[in-house]
């Protein structure tokens, strides 16, 4: 019930923060020569910067605001929101005085529109890169620093273009709630950029060990320098900077791969990376003794969060990863209820920490299916990818009751969902991580 209140507030203020523009355009003495298409257009514009901001509370970490939806959630609704304040702003220059087509020769506008013009193209900009960062090969970190100046650049010279346009703010109250948004975007841009990374410095961390693992999977122990570390649930995620400053652009989302229980008073935690390229792929010549800052703990795909009679949890890849630290927890916790693990991988020698988790069943109530791509030979188990089927030959009776735990590459996901519905689970049961999230 809680997490439902907390989601019902954040709607409320996510409309209140939309409809409150409203009142710049709508409200007030219209001047010669100003008609229903120019207010329109200057609606849509503020509700266009309103949406804009919203962006950068979903991205600034929040907890508060993800625990309720998801981070899942939270990512996806700042993918949509940013389509529609893209649009907003579109249509409103396009509306506005010389339109679209002004972009093309700059040096005849006013500077209030030259601004707007840099605005949009920023916008642009930040769109293309990010729904075809992998058709323009750009690496994450490239994309992350170009997401962040792009942001920063079109929400600036959105705010200045308005204080230049200045007779829709020339009265105190008008003034006094642009004052109010305005603190509000700077106040996020000082919290991303430089209140939270002071923290992180505050609270450093260091490689303890560098444990290589199949499926080219590395695995960072660290261990908190100076302080008392931190407590996570298991499944969740943190934001990785590794031998740089935390005030640098770029850092990674790895899930926890040790038991909670291991981080209490102030023990080591352990995140596990699979080289997929760009910095992941350095990963393993990380040193021993090397920096780094954590970011969290973040994310609500856990069994902590959820209450069930027992645990479903379906691993395609390094989606393992969160799976490993729930069945740690579950065995360092004596925790009794069933629990059936099906993990996929392409093939036998790709599938990582497999002894450990076989080591598992002895002291969990727990059932493990391999699901192979390419199996050898000899191999007995099931093949392929998971449906419905291979759910139901493994699930127990009680299955419905469980709840279930999706992580992996997107079009597994995508399959559970449809899937496990068929099994008669309730779609509340089924929780899932996405790692490709651009």
């Amino acid at each position: 019930m809680r997490a439902a209140a907390q989601g019902i507030v954040w709607i409320g203020v996510f409309l209140g923060v939309c409809v409150a523009p409203l009142a710049f355009a709508l409200m007030g003495v219209n001047r010669p020569g100003q008609g229903f298409w120019t207010d329109f257009s200057v609606a849509l514009g503020f509700v266009g910067l309103a949406l804009i901001g919203i962006e950068f509370a979903l991205v600034a970490r929040v907890r508060a605001i993800a625990e309720p939806f998801g981070t899942d959630a939270v990512i996806q609704f700042h993918r949509e929101i940013g389509y529609v304040g893209l649009a907003f702003i579109v249509v409103h220059m396009a509306l506005s005085g010389p339109g679209v087509f002004a972009a093309f020769s700059p040096t005849e506008l006013p500077w209030r529109a030259r601004f707007a013009v840099l605005s949009v193209l920023a916008l642009l900009i930040l769109m293309v890169t990010s729904v075809w960062r992998r058709r323009l090969r750009l690496s994450y970190e490239v994309w992350q620093a170009l997401h962040a100046v792009m942001a920063t650049v079109a929400v600036v010279a959105a705010l200045i273009h308005v204080l230049l346009v200045n007779y829709y703010i020339d009265s105190l109250w008008k003034q006094v709630l642009w004052a109010i948004m305005s603190a509000a975007f700077v106040g996020l841009l000082l919290w991303i950029r430089v209140l939270r990374p002071l923290w992180l410095w505050r609270r450093p961390w260091a490689v303890e060990q560098v444990i290589p693992e199949r499926g080219r999977i590395t695995v960072l122990v660290l261990r908190p320098n100076g302080h008392d570390g931190l407590r996570f649930q298991p499944g969740q995620f943190a934001w990785i900077t590794v031998g740089r400053s935390p005030f640098s652009v770029t850092s990674h989302p790895f899930s926890f791969s040790s038991s909670a229980e291991s981080a209490e008073a102030g023990g080591t935690v352990a995140v596990a990376v699979k080289a997929l390229g760009d910095f992941t792929s350095g990963v393993s010549a990380v040193q021993p003794g090397t920096t780094v800052y954590v970011d969290g703990p973040h994310g609500v795909f856990s069994i902590d969060q959820y209450e069930g009679a027992g645990f479903c949890l379906i691993a395609g890849g390094v989606g393992i990863v969160p799976a490993l630290s729930m069945l740690r927890t579950l065995a360092d916790r004596d925790d009794v209820r069933p629990v059936v693990l099906f993990s996929a991988h392409r093939d036998w020698d790709s599938v990582p920490f497999r002894e450990e988790i076989g080591e598992l069943t002895g002291r969990l109530n727990l059932r493990v299916v391999h699901v192979l791509e390419q199996p050898p030979p000899d191999w007995t188990g099931e093949t392929g990818h998971i449906t419905a089927d291979t759910l139901r030959r493994h699930l127990p009776s009680a299955h419905p009751r469980f709840q279930y735990f999706i992580c992996g590459p997107n079009p597994m996901l995508d399959a559970m969902e449809a899937a496990i519905p068929q099994l008669g689970v309730p779609i509340d049961r089924i929780h899932t991580e996405r790692f490709a999230w651009v």
